[in-house]
């Protein structure tokens, strides 16, 4: 740290160089973050001092938090609903089955996910004690094998998740058969759609995921991707507001008495954010934006398979997913942990950006 600062203009300068390196969206293919909406970087703006980590100072704040929990349970077919804004899915993944376990004591507790489950699943694991247990896809295809994970299941079980929109494929887990499982041993049953929590209920005739599952207990969903907040913002819905309390500890020093969050201090700004373009969008907005980027994913599908390219299954939702092969220079698309390019159609990757990917596609052949 330098004993003399520099000028506003100077720092200015300084970070535009920064951010000059970093990949422009455009040409990014591999995140299911995207640009957030202009009206949420405004709100961020106007909110970006608050802390809901001591509410009681920012009661509006706060309101605007209820609000947001409210929607996206109505949102996700629930009455009622609990829950908060988190930093993300890793986050409202840990708190869920934080919950599950204060709910079913056990000396060795585990958890039976999907072979498709997000990482946090294993940074959870680890934080809360858990042996994870991985039921493995069905065969041929990239869903859970809900048979394999019946076999898992035992009397030290203490929850079983879905994913609702896989991060490496985009396909959602039979969440009816898993939550049947869920009620059959009385434990608890996540859903993970941080992801497809905002495209699936804006899908034609989509699969059942949401609080309409009878056994489902708690939906991770993130606003930051699909939902177009600034970053970060995540969501722990839960279907029993009273299932809460578990995760309460005395803050005796703040304006609440007790905290049930995971992290301390929290931003006001991206939840802010994140209720601003749900208000401002409504479903027919955002029912036009999952159907732009449908569009244009089954855009990207024709043109890499007429250069020869071969999908590893039909696309359910904007995610693509091709056998392993060339990619032009300077585009960034990710790989899945069996070799295959991945593809997430965000809104920022608009029908100009595919284009322009498919031209330079053109030239490797």
């Amino acid at each position: 740290m330098e004993e003399s600062g520099c000028s506003r203009e100077e720092v200015l300068s300084l970070l535009a160089g920064h951010r000059a390196r970093d990949v422009p969206h455009n040409h990014i293919f591999s995140s299911m973050c995207t640009v957030p909406h202009d009206l949420a970087v405004t709100a961020h703006e106007l909110f970006v001092s608050t802390n809901l980590g001591d509410p009681g100072l920012y009661p509006g704040t706060a309101d605007i938090e209820r609000k947001l929990i409210a929607s996206l349970g109505d949102l996700l077919q629930g009455k009622n609903v609990g829950g908060y804004a988190t930093s993300g899915g890793t986050e409202s993944n840990l708190q869920a089955i934080r919950i599950a376990k204060k709910l079913h004591p056990s000396a060795k507790p585990n958890i039976v996910v999907p072979a498709s489950a997000h990482f946090s699943f294993d940074k959870t694991s680890d934080i809360l004690g858990l042996e994870m247990r991985l039921a493995p896809y069905k065969e041929g295809g990239y869903t859970v094998d809900t048979d394999a994970m019946a076999e898992l299941i035992d009397e030290n079980t203490v929850a079983v998740a879905a994913v609702a929109g896989t991060t490496e494929y985009g396909v959602i887990d039979d969440v009816v058969n898993v939550a049947a499982l869920a009620r059959e041993h009385d434990i608890w049953c996540h859903v993970d759609a941080a992801f497809g929590g905002l495209v699936i209920p804006f899908m034609k005739n989509p699969a059942p995921f949401d609080f309409a599952v009878d056994g489902v207990s708690s939906i991770t969903l993130d606003p930051h991707k699909m939902g177009m907040s600034t970053i970060p913002c995540g969501t722990l819905l839960l279907r029993d507001p009273e299932h809460m309390k578990l995760l309460s500890v005395d803050s005796p020093y703040l304006t609440m008495k007790t905290s049930f969050t995971l992290t301390g201090t929290r931003p006001g700004a991206d939840v802010a954010g994140a209720y601003a373009v749900l208000k401002h969008l409504g479903r027919a907005g955002f029912r036009d934006i999952v159907s732009g980027c449908m569009e244009n994913t089954r855009r990207l599908v024709a043109g890499m398979e007429a250069f020869g390219y071969k999908t590893v299954l039909d696309p359910v939702m904007n995610l693509a997913a091709f056998h392993a092969a060339e990619i032009p220079d300077g585009w960034k698309v990710s790989r899945t942990r069996a070799g295959h390019l991945r593809f997430v159609m965000m809104p920022h990757v608009t029908r100009d950006v595919v284009e322009a990917f498919l031209e330079d596609v053109s030239r490797l052949h």
